[in-house]
């Protein structure tokens, strides 16, 4: 196919690029290591940033093509469509959405818990889990990504991605609680924190274009998880940690979107509708450039 036939009209920047949304954190390296928007056969741009970013320029049109948190996916799913066979997700522990408290989580119900400011779905994962599987009723406060300066002002500190993992290794003080184990346990679904989603726009004016950004995507995966190396020496060159380290956390994560990983999605939004996270319910819909899947509960 020519991707450069598909006109790209009110998604264009001026410049006439294509605005691909890169997660930041590390949990996502596999999906981007090898993918290279300069071996598109049209103009694209990578935009590097944490999930709150991505998030809002996803939503208001500003990134056509990307990954997003999967909360943010829900707010605006009227406006997006998920890529296929793309997510960051476990099955039982994810090793960095971390709640670090002064006391057991069983003593958390009605304590003061700080929120990183950096990510939606996993703070609402840790409102729907307490209410749901404690039926507690913390008071929640939102702050920069600081563990001394939260557990400061507060019970409990939840810290994601690179934070959370830097925490972690530190950390010698705190109860520790995964929010991918314990949504495990609580629902027996495996839990998906990001998602790649493209914005439906873009798929009506550029179809071609975003099949082939879909593809870059997918293939960076396949050869990312075949060939983890080069990325566990950048994150140690990064971040820091050991080769075990990095080998397990990355083994440990899934980046597909099964069956199983789209019904606890579905489970989540349920969830999240009835706290009222989510002002309605959410149905995902895939596109796999020929035609639209709904997601069944």
């Amino acid at each position: 196919m020519n991707y450069l036939q598909d006109g790209v009209t009110t998604m264009s920047r001026p410049d006439g690029k294509t605005v691909i949304g890169k997660i930041s954190y590390t949990n996502a390296w596999p999906l981007f290591h090898y993918a290279d928007p300069g071996k598109l056969p049209f103009p694209a741009e990578l935009l590097t940033a944490v999930p709150a970013v991505l998030n809002q320029g996803m939503q208001q049109g500003s990134i056509h093509i990307g990954a997003l948190s999967s909360f943010a996916y829900g707010q605006a799913a009227d406006k997006l469509l998920l890529l296929p066979d793309l997510s960051v997700s476990s099955d039982g522990d994810v090793k960095s959405i971390l709640l670090f408290s002064q006391k057991p989580l069983s003593q958390l119900v009605h304590s003061r818990i700080a929120l990183t400011n950096t990510s939606a779905t996993s703070v609402n994962l840790l409102k729907i889990l307490m209410k749901k599987s404690l039926n507690g009723s913390p008071e929640f406060i939102t702050m920069e990504p600081d563990l001394d300066l939260m557990m400061a002002s507060a019970d409990g500190a939840l810290l994601i991605g690179d934070h959370a993992i830097k925490a972690s290794w530190s950390n010698h003080k705190y109860h520790v609680t995964d929010l991918g184990r314990w949504w495990k346990e609580y629902t027996g679904c495996s839990m998906t924190y990001a998602v790649w989603a493209v914005n439906r726009a873009a798929v009506q004016q550029s179809p071609g274009r975003m099949k082939a950004i879909m593809e870059m995507f997918q293939a960076s995966k396949s050869k990312g998880l075949s060939e983890l190396q080069p990325i566990i020496d950048e994150a140690r060159a990064v971040i820091g940690g050991s080769q075990e380290y990095w080998q397990t956390y990355f083994s440990n994560l899934e980046y597909d979107l099964d069956d199983g990983k789209q019904q606890g999605l579905q489970l989540y939004f349920k969830y999240a509708h009835e706290l009222g996270l989510l002002p309605s319910r959410v149905y995902p819909e895939i596109w796999n450039d020929k035609f639209v899947v709904q997601v069944k509960e």
